[in-house]
């Protein structure tokens, strides 16, 4: 295991709040599990976790205020306080993990405009030098998105990271769209196809499967380009939890280690209104929760990321609890 590093933030850590029932291990809330971030705090806690067995390796959570990829997309914007709704979300959750949870603070994007674009890019590589430092300290990291522009920088990090080098590391993505658009900038729906160009400039291929995929909502084009770049992808009405543990199966057998990452807008509008393109069908609940389980029990999760809250549009904080909750089975 290499030194850990520091990380590199705009926003570091703020404290945790929620419900209290008292301080003994029985009583833990997630407010009162997660610690900040500090590297000598990772790699105590990552030699604790190789020394004894039981322990799971640490998890570190890394923010992504931003929505300049969904402004650039012409989407609704508030993606930009998905990090904090989901946070806040999480600490009143009970703690049963058996890991140690750090939250490193957020990378932020500031918001342009048509004549003064915001810095997107420098973003998603300051969100990557942050993430590959925590995953070669050892961590399991979950990044908490911002709009899907969160998934180019979570690849910069991946393809960063020392944990890369030499293994088949493979993209699964829960999501209603491809993702695959030709834009002369970075947006959220470009960044898988950023992620096939950059594989290719170091040749070689993505190996990248989505999972819920709404034939009405991605055009003849994109259906091509995912052809021509052999994604694999399963469509949202023939998406069950049979159907969708087979996929996810299928695909990680080819490979040593996967990114997972999440677009809230897979789910059903009902379930999850609080994102920028809801959607119609959507895939249930249940069927997601299973394919995380399914994905977090192989021993292959590299890194897990979510995408497209949106609080502004949220009702009663369900979509924002949606993705506590999913957070809190990616690392259970």
């Amino acid at each position: 295991m290499s030194e850990v590093s520091p990380l590199t933030v705009d926003i570091p850590c703020e404290p945790w709040i929620g419900r209290n029932d008292g301080d003994a291990p029985e009583h833990r809330r997630w407010w009162q599990a997660v610690r900040p971030y500090s590297p000598e705090a990772l790699a105590a806690s990552a030699h604790a976790a190789a020394s004894d067995g039981v322990r799971s390796r640490p998890a570190v959570l890394l923010g992504f205020r931003s929505e300049e990829g969904v402004r650039r997309n012409k989407g609704r914007l508030g993606a930009i306080e998905g990090p904090g709704a989901i946070r806040a979300a999480l600490g009143p959750l009970a703690f049963h993990l058996g890991r140690d949870v750090f939250d490193a603070g957020d990378v932020t994007v500031v918001t342009g405009g048509d004549e003064f674009p915001g810095d997107l890019e420098g973003g998603q590589e300051r969100f990557g030098t942050a993430l590959a430092a925590a995953l070669d300290g050892g961590a399991l990291t979950v990044g908490l998105g911002g709009g899907h522009e969160t998934a180019f920088a979570s690849y910069l990090g991946v393809a960063g990271s020392q944990r890369s080098g030499g293994v088949r590391v493979g993209v699964l993505n829960l999501d209603a769209h491809f993702d695959l658009r030709d834009e002369e900038r970075g947006t959220s729906g470009t960044p898988f196809l950023q992620m096939a160009r950059a594989e290719a400039a170091e040749g070689r291929s993505l190996q990248y499967a989505v999972l819920g995929i709404s034939r009405p909502n991605n055009t003849r084009a994109l259906f091509d380009r995912a052809d021509e770049l052999g994604v694999r992808y399963l469509l949202d009405e023939y998406t069950t939890r049979e159907t969708a543990e087979t996929f996810v199966e299928d695909f990680l057998a080819d490979l040593d280690a996967v990114y997972l990452t999440i677009d809230l807008d897979l789910l059903p509008a009902a379930v999850a209104p609080g994102v920028s393109a809801p959607a119609a069908v959507g895939v249930p609940l249940e069927v997601i929760i299973a394919v995380v389980r399914r994905v977090a029990a192989s021993g292959k999760l590299l890194h897990a990321d979510l995408a497209e809250l949106n609080p502004a549009v949220d009702i009663d904080g369900r979509t924002a609890r949606i993705a506590a909750r999913l957070v809190d089975t990616i690392l259970g």
